[in-house]
């Protein structure tokens, strides 16, 4: 099977494709990635050793190179299931694997778009694609109804399948790295807001940044730190000197030990104004830490109101202020969100489950499309021999 995205940068979308690709069945599915070579370069080093991985720009409608070396590929490796992730990648690899005859043709839409206007807010295209799509992963409740209430995609094509991760990973008890504030020029008393996502328009930066003088004012030695990298870094960084926050906030780039950073925080903001299911909030709460969030899509899912965090209304500089300064101002508060929100996500957010429920759903499309039952390498080699003994 084949998974395909068109992102430019590496994001909560590809951390979803590395989870299913390091725990497929092996003996079921043997697994092929492509992507574009910016994503191909940060995700290398973490792919399994047997994901063939192939660098392919394939954006617009005149990449007609890319188009026929992602044909190639399908034909040549006999590609069963095509799984695009985001609608743009689906745009342009959901037509070529039909064309090219793959039997199932799957895409994973992740969020919803409220970035478009105009004409590609009628989502005319994306019924029109949505023909050579035979089944489509939602990964929140939220993300279902955008697709069918919004989008008008029929229903029974559209399976929720909750995000998950490598829960193990974090533990609420296991320090930050030594010296790690220190590094960042903040004393160990300081209070600490970590923000984890890329430095684009749809992760709320810009509204986390207009909060902080006002949390300031109650909590003078509050600090931010922003993990991750986009576009928006240079205009964002340029707001922090108009707002005299360079002693507050620091920009530290992507970076791969996503656990230790949370350990860093005393608590997650994550500001969004459209989210899918936020792969960071489910971390932040498996690390112990309480969230403050918006109250979009599938956060409210991971995010619930007074129990394992605080919600506020998108794009409200505000309500967030007073949201993170309540959690900053109460220790037992902190400590009962971040012990809640663990059990919530260990119960309901396991990567497993992520794992099994998507190769189940596999199968049972694999069945509907073919008539034919998947089965493993070591069931097709008792198949011929049983027939071998039939014929003896």
């Amino acid at each position: 099977m084949l998974y395909f995205t068109n992102s430019l940068a590496r994001g909560g979308t590809e951390e979803h494709i590395l989870t299913l690709l390091r725990g497929l069945d092996r003996r079921r599915f043997r697994p092929c990635l492509v992507c574009t070579p910016q994503v191909a370069e940060k995700l290398h080093g973490d792919l399994p050793a047997d994901v063939q991985l192939e660098a392919l720009y394939l954006r617009k409608p005149n990449h007609w190179n890319a188009a026929f070396r992602l044909a190639r590929m399908l034909r040549r490796q006999h590609i069963g299931i095509l799984h695009s992730h985001l609608f743009y990648s689906s745009l342009f690899a959901s037509p070529i694997g039909k064309m090219c005859g793959v039997p199932v043709v799957l895409e994973t839409p992740h969020i919803r778009e409220l970035w478009r206007q105009g004409l590609k807010s009628r989502y005319f295209v994306d019924r029109l694609a949505g023909r050579f799509v035979d089944a489509y992963i939602a990964v929140s409740e939220a993300n279902a109804r955008y697709l069918t209430e919004v989008k008008g995609l029929p229903r029974r094509k559209i399976r929720v399948i909750h995000n998950g991760c490598d829960l193990d990973r974090f533990d609420p008890n296991r320090p930050a790295p030594a010296d790690l504030k220190k590094k960042l020029g903040f004393e160990e008393a300081d209070p600490v807001l970590v923000v984890i996502g890329r430095l684009e328009p749809q992760k709320g930066h810009q509204v986390l940044l207009e909060a902080l003088p006002a949390i300031r004012q109650h909590f003078a030695r509050a600090r931010l730190v922003c993990v991750g990298e986009g576009a928006l870094r240079g205009d964002l960084e340029s707001r922090v000197r108009s707002l005299g926050l360079e002693d507050a906030v620091r920009f530290v780039g992507f970076q791969s030990n996503v656990s230790g950073w949370l350990a860093l925080g005393d608590l997650t903001v994550l500001p969004s104004f459209y989210e899918g299911l936020p792969l960071v909030a489910i971390e932040s709460l498996a690390a112990g830490r309480p969230v403050v969030a918006s109250a979009v899509d599938g956060t409210p899912e991971v995010i619930v109101d007074g129990q394992t965090g605080l919600t506020v209304p998108p794009g409200d500089p505000r309500s967030l202020a007073q949201a993170i300064c309540r959690i900053l101002g109460d220790a037992e508060l902190r400590r009962r969100l971040g012990a809640a929100g663990r059990a919530w996500v260990l119960q309901h957010f396991r990567q497993q489950q992520q794992i099994e429920r998507t190769q189940q759903f596999y199968l049972e499309t694999w069945h509907k499309r073919t008539g034919l039952a998947m089965r493993t390498a070591e069931e097709s080699a008792q198949e011929q021999s049983r027939s071998r003994e039939v014929a003896i």
